[in-house]
């Protein structure tokens, strides 16, 4: 059998995600529009109304972005067996840059909100990199940014999103049933028995999967997880063999980055601006936010990536100068997805923080992407 090379999957994931992103970023600012229109009741109303019990937004969040989770699970594993991540020597760089990349962060929010334990539950908010949002900004630049830096920010991005799932499962569960927790470990051990037997239907996978996220949505810890928990079972070989992994992959990648994300942050990313005052910018939920984004993203990944490659732990991306570095450092500091999604949970039970939630991460990645943009396109003429 051919070796598997994983250049073109990357590609084709850069592919996916640029676009999904430009795709999502038009749907955020649909929401904006119509928050801040004459529709605005029609579009709360929409949002909130319950059909069957359950509201969309619930749908969304708690449903179908399990989907989005299982995808994520899918790219995790795919990049640690056989991509940009199957080796320590590739994963040291992305590896430290994303832990400094949610340290920093994370410290600028706890400090500006230590005097409230209620807004300090958010500190994880702008910890998180949207992966989608900040490829689609980079890809806007074209050849002008060198592959090395997308497939960095994609590796970044991506152990970025395992750290935010293990914060999700550690800090944003609570009323643990102990029952559904059994329930929810012996359905992913079918799913593990089903890996060790290498079966390659994807049939029973999906449907010991359903009820895996019937009993972890019971269980008290986020739904969203048993996604990843499911990833982590389905078996994976190379690109050419069709394994099941890559198959599930390429069903669903298209659905979710154009179908659900785009949905998520419709019903997620429209609040009323009209009438916002001083008070509200400086609310510390929104200016924690927004500066751990802009600020703490890149200070933490761009000293880290720095101090690795001064004390001879990793390299730059080939072919990649400073200034684009960092360029990509700032870009880093777009959470849109992640950030929005994590700020639900914190704020589960104090909804009147979700405004200044949203309004923090809009704020905070919007700067991002704007000044990374700048300064890529800067540093790409320099390098000319």
């Amino acid at each position: 059998m051919a070796r598997f090379n994983p250049r073109p999957a990357i590609a084709r994931f850069l592919a996916n995600e640029a676009a999904g992103g430009l795709v999502l970023t038009a749907a955020a600012a649909v929401a904006l529009i119509v928050a801040n229109s004459p529709l605005s009741s029609a579009y709360h109303a929409l949002v909130e109304a319950p059909v069957l019990g359950v509201t969309p937004l619930e749908v969304v969040n708690d449903g179908l972005m399990a989907l989005f989770f299982l995808l994520v699970g899918m790219e995790i594993k795919r990049e640690l067996v056989s991509g940009e991540l199957s080796s320590w020597q590739q994963r040291m760089l992305p590896g430290l840059a994303a832990a400094g990349g949610m340290l920093v962060p994370a410290l600028i929010y706890a400090a500006i909100n230590l005097s409230s334990p209620a807004t300090l539950r958010g500190w994880a908010i702008p910890s998180a990199t949207d992966i989608a949002f900040s490829l689609a900004v980079m890809t806007l630049l074209g050849s002008r940014v060198p592959t090395s830096l997308k497939v960095f920010l994609a590796a970044l991005a991506i152990i970025d999103d395992l750290g935010a799932i293990i914060i999700i499962a550690l800090f944003y569960s609570s009323g643990i049933d102990p029952l559904m927790l059994l329930f929810a470990l012996a359905a992913f051990l079918v799913l593990v028995v089903f890996n060790l037997l290498d079966l390659r239907n994807l049939v029973p996978y999906l449907l010991v999967g359903a009820l895996l996220w019937y009993f972890v949505l019971r269980s008290g810890i986020h739904a969203t997880i048993a996604g990843v928990l499911l990833a982590m079972t389905i078996p994976i070989g190379s690109e050419a063999d069709r394994s099941p992994l890559v198959r599930l992959r390429d069903i669903i990648h298209r659905w979710v980055a154009f179908g659900i994300l785009p949905l998520f942050g419709f019903l997620n990313a429209g609040v009323q601006l009209t009438g916002l005052g001083t008070a509200a910018l400086v609310d510390p939920v929104t200016l924690g936010i927004a500066l751990g984004l802009f600020i703490g993203k890149q200070v933490g990944v761009f000293s880290t990536v720095a101090l690795a490659v001064r004390a001879g732990l990793a390299r730059y991306p080939t072919g990649a100068t400073l200034t684009q570095v960092y360029g990509t450092a700032i870009l880093c500091g777009i959470g849109f997805t992640m950030s929005l999604f994590i700020g639900l949970l914190a704020f589960a039970n104090d909804p009147e923080h979700h405004d200044a939630t949203k309004i923090g991460v809009l704020i905070g990645s919007l700067t991002s992407a704007v000044v990374g943009f700048l300064v890529l396109r800067l540093a790409s003429r320099r390098s000319a």
